[in-house]
């Protein structure tokens, strides 16, 4: 009795140890979420007592960019934009983004005649052009559906090796399925003009010509194969059920043949879901047939009359208010922060 009491008391004294350990643990946790609530809300309240300081100063910082804005704006001449949807196929989205980036060169360097030669225009027009946007139409169901046919196309152990992930890394814009071009013109009627240019400059290209010729050759050809498998399937099915006819007679006058009826329907089976197959598959070919008949595909053209640029975002007003007052900011930081370093003892 006395040998295992003093292990009782050890157990006890452990188990109590190991309360108190846990109990610290969670008290220092729960102070550390304390003290990041208690720095954020210091951060808060010191911001808020900054500005409230400086309102005058940050306002005066605002005014002054407001006028400044309006004088601009004022002086500027309105403009107007527009935009093209378009899906390149066999790989010319980068032609296209070259191009139209030339394209946006050409009004960076006030290039009027190469804009008058490149789009057919008059000198008036070349001149109100001033800007050439092009951007994919981001959505991530062009990634998983591109990630699907990559693994349809390669190997397990390939497919094992390079994850969703790897693959999204590797995903550009080029690769996504549709590109919206936007153009910024002074006048408002000359989108119509650029469209045809502007499509005409990647697909007269004779590389993507001949692909495009050779895609619409192999689908039209497998669309045909599998047109005539699927009449063999037919043929094939009526037979079937010419047979099994024919059987159900001999069954009622009495015949015990067995034309292989147990196993028929597993053929049928098979002829149906093949027949499914078929379908499916020239379902498919009409879709990339249809998706694949041009180089490039147009969703939409230019409207024909631009949409004016407005807005509080896009006002030079407002934008230069915003930035006179950040700007206010920055320097009464930078006064701060002199004052600070000049009081600063080592």
């Amino acid at each position: 009795m006395s040998t295992n009491q003093p292990k009782n008391n050890e157990e006890e004294v452990d188990l109590g140890s190991l309360f108190v350990i846990i109990g610290k643990g969670f008290k220092n946790f729960f102070n550390f979420i304390g003290n990041i609530f208690k720095g954020i809300f210091h951060a808060i309240i010191s911001v808020l007592i900054f500005i409230k300081d400086n309102i005058i100063k940050i306002g005066i910082g605002a005014v002054i960019g407001f006028a400044i804005g309006l004088f601009l704006q004022v002086r500027t001449t309105d403009r107007f934009e527009s935009d093209m949807l378009v899906q390149p196929n066999f790989k010319s989205s980068r032609q296209l983004y070259n191009n139209v980036n030339y394209y946006n060169d050409l009004v960076k360097q006030k290039d009027t005649l190469g804009l008058q030669t490149t789009f057919n225009l008059n000198e008036v027009e070349a001149v109100s052009l001033r800007k050439f946007i092009i951007e994919p139409i981001v959505n991530q169901n062009d990634v998983i559906d591109s990630y699907n046919d990559f693994i349809q196309s390669v190997d397990t152990t390939t497919v094992k090796s390079y994850t969703f992930e790897d693959f999204k890394a590797s995903f550009t814009d080029l690769d996504y399925k549709v590109h919206k071009i936007n153009v910024i013109s002074e006048k408002n009627n000359i989108f119509n003009k650029l469209d045809d240019v502007i499509i005409s400059s990647v697909v007269k290209n004779k590389y993507f010509n001949r692909l495009k010729e050779l895609t619409n050759e192999n689908l039209n050809r497998t669309d045909s194969i599998l047109r005539e498998n699927l009449t063999q399937i037919d043929t094939l099915r009526k037979v079937y059920m010419q047979v099994m006819v024919e059987e159900a007679k001999k069954q009622t006058t009495g015949t015990s043949i067995d034309l292989g009826g147990e196993k028929r329907p597993t053929k049928e089976l098979e002829l149906f879901e093949t027949n499914n197959k078929i379908n499916s598959n020239l379902k498919n070919i009409a879709i990339d047939k249809s998706e694949k008949y041009e180089v490039i595909n147009v969703i939409s053209n230019f409207q024909p009359i631009g949409t004016k640029i407005s807005g509080i975002t896009k006002n030079k007003a407002v934008q230069l208010a915003i930035l006179g007052a950040l700007l206010m900011v920055f320097i009464l930081l930078l006064l701060k922060l002199n004052a600070f370093l000049n009081t600063y003892k080592k």
